[in-house]
């Protein structure tokens, strides 16, 4: 026997929680995660910085929109997500001038080795500071999310990995551990696992292609002040952020990967504490802890956000890159006006006949719409 849904979230990390939590008390809503822990795999591997510097024009948009919202619910909350750091950019002047976004404005060397004094002198000529950045406490995001969808009857079911999926007269049905969901609407939030869900749901995948990101967490001779701005080089080779006592490192890499646990490869790590120990004063001492997540994209770099123009019902919800939390809430936004406008009244749940949106069809309720109306508004032109 089948659970009855209007929308089941297939997959557990950010981009499936902020939705979930979004649509929570409007519809009847299941949350499906393959792994045993919620944000498993790239959302428990983020940097924790909202960067709207960071990203293409559609990713900014979104980024703002984010931390307007998550910054109104940090209200209520006992422990904010926010806290405000500062992202520098540095390198030579040419490439800082092609890096740097309208967000950021250029520092002369001087304010730079001011505001990071760890940096030699000589190992960078040209530096942007967004100051509008922010550290985000993920875990506390995430809790949040958790915590608002169940409240507010999200069913939520780890340990279900999905193995079959049919369309079936005007719903899906779908096989996931031992149970079976039906609903009207599936939401692919499967991150690196996207395309693979959507060719076992006899959708036509969209070439969407993980990317490697390794991160670590080093002892330093010389700790970085909190103040200190996350660092970054501007033709995208590391960066590097407080965390504590330590230091947060990354050679921000961006190697292609298949589906899957990613682990550092040997040598990632420690040619960067190398690199970094001549072109900083930090004094690495020793790697604490190192992982990989997966940075999943469409070719194109825009998130992959509407409901599939030739599957009906089947929502795409994916690709969001490296840019996962710092658009959660603004793309959760986004998602859940498409889908809710499916159904009559807010807060009803009848049986749902979602929408198929035509390329430039602007109709949902979303001040970030425009912003992704000019990229990509039906999944397929």
């Amino acid at each position: 026997m089948s659970a009855h849904y209007d929308v089941v979230i297939v997959g557990g990390g950010i981009a499936g929680l902020s939705l979930a939590s979004t649509l929570a008390g409007h519809c009847r809503v299941a949350l499906i995660e393959a792994e045993q822990t919620l944000a498993y795999h790239t959302s428990a591997r983020s940097a924790r910085q909202l960067i709207p510097s960071y990203g293409p024009p559609v990713v900014q948009e979104l980024t703002v929109q984010t931390l307007d919202l998550i910054a109104a619910q940090d209200a209520e909350r006992p422990e904010p997500v926010l806290t405000p750091r500062s992202f520098m950019l540095i390198g030579d002047d040419a490439t800082v001038r092609a890096e740097a976004s309208g967000h950021m404005r250029r520092i002369t060397h001087a304010e730079a080795l001011d505001l990071c004094p760890a940096l030699v002198p000589d190992s960078f000529s040209a530096a942007g500071l967004d100051t509008g950045s922010f550290a985000c406490n993920a875990p506390v995001l995430l809790e949040d999310h958790r915590r608002r969808a169940e409240a507010g009857g999200v069913d939520i079911i780890t340990g279900a990995r999905v193995h079959s999926a049919q369309r079936l007269g005007t719903g899906w049905e779908l096989g996931a551990g031992q149970e079976g969901f039906q609903s009207a609407v599936v939401v692919n939030a499967a991150g690196a696992w996207a395309d693979e869900l959507a060719v076992l749901s006899g959708v036509e995948k969209l070439g969407l292609q993980p990317y490697r990101r390794t991160a670590a967490i080093v002892d330093v001779e010389n700790p970085l002040p909190e103040a200190c701005p996350m660092v970054a080089a501007a033709d995208d080779s590391f960066y590097f952020r407080p965390d504590g006592g330590q230091v947060l490192i990354s050679p921000a890499e961006h190697v292609p990967s298949g589906p899957e646990d990613a682990q550092p490869y040997p040598g990632d790590v420690e040619r960067l504490v190398a690199r970094l120990n001549t072109i900083t004063t930090l004094g690495i001492r020793n790697v604490r802890t190192a992982w990989t997540g997966l940075r999943t994209e469409a070719a194109d770099g825009v998130p992959v956000v509407g409901f599939d123009a030739e599957a009906t019902g089947f929502f795409w919800l994916a690709g969001q890159g490296g840019y996962g939390f710092q658009t959660s809430s603004g793309v959760a936004e986004l998602a859940a006006g498409l889908i809710l406008a499916g159904q009559g009244s807010a807060g009803a749940a009848p049986a749902m006949s979602p929408p198929v949106f035509p390329a430039g069809d602007a109709s949902p309720a979303s001040r970030t719409a425009e912003a992704l109306a000019a990229t990509r508004w039906s999944i397929r032109r």
